[in-house]
């Protein structure tokens, strides 16, 4: 996970993917997708904050006293954001089918091509999709540095074998 770490602060990574396979048949069954991108001119603002005050913020002298002349998130507002995906992922087990099989999951991280990628611990790989699959659009967040879209991909529960 370090590895991860590095790439989302070199701006390296465009995707994350969760599959989730069955070990029995080796079907994909649900993937849960995580496009990111870097917010225009964030790669070098990196820093840690109050999380009750504006990250990257920045402030211009006018008449009268101070105006803010950008408005960002403050970590509070960012953990909100990241709080309520969670809570919609966790309550997608009411449209997602069951899983009648023992389960197993990869990650597969998609990454721009001049990202260094040690061959020991990462391999290429196929993008695992489903085919005649059902497909809901999560919410996303956005970050000082981050912009984060999710959605998840999953096999109709008709198609299964009950």
């Amino acid at each position: 996970m370090s590895q991860m770490g590095s790439w989302l602060l070199d701006g390296d990574v465009q995707r994350l993917v969760v599959v989730v396979s069955g070990v029995d048949s080796g079907e994909t069954l649900e993937r849960w997708q995580f496009n990111v991108s870097v917010e225009d001119g964030a790669k070098n603002n990196y820093s840690k904050g109050n999380e009750n005050v504006p990250m990257n913020s920045n402030t211009s002298q006018h008449k009268g006293g101070m105006k803010k002349a950008q408005t960002t998130k403050s970590l509070k507002e960012i953990h909100n954001e990241i709080q309520g995906i969670i809570k919609q992922i966790t309550a997608s087990v009411t449209f997602l089918p069951l899983l009648n099989e023992p389960c197993s999951f990869d990650l597969l991280v998609y990454t721009n091509k001049t990202a260094l990628v040690p061959e020991t611990k990462w391999e290429e790989s196929d993008p695992r999709y489903i085919l005649n699959s059902q497909e809901v659009k999560l919410r996303s967040f956005t970050t000082t540095v981050h912009k984060v879209e999710s959605m998840v991909t999953y096999k109709e529960a008709d198609e299964w074998e009950l």
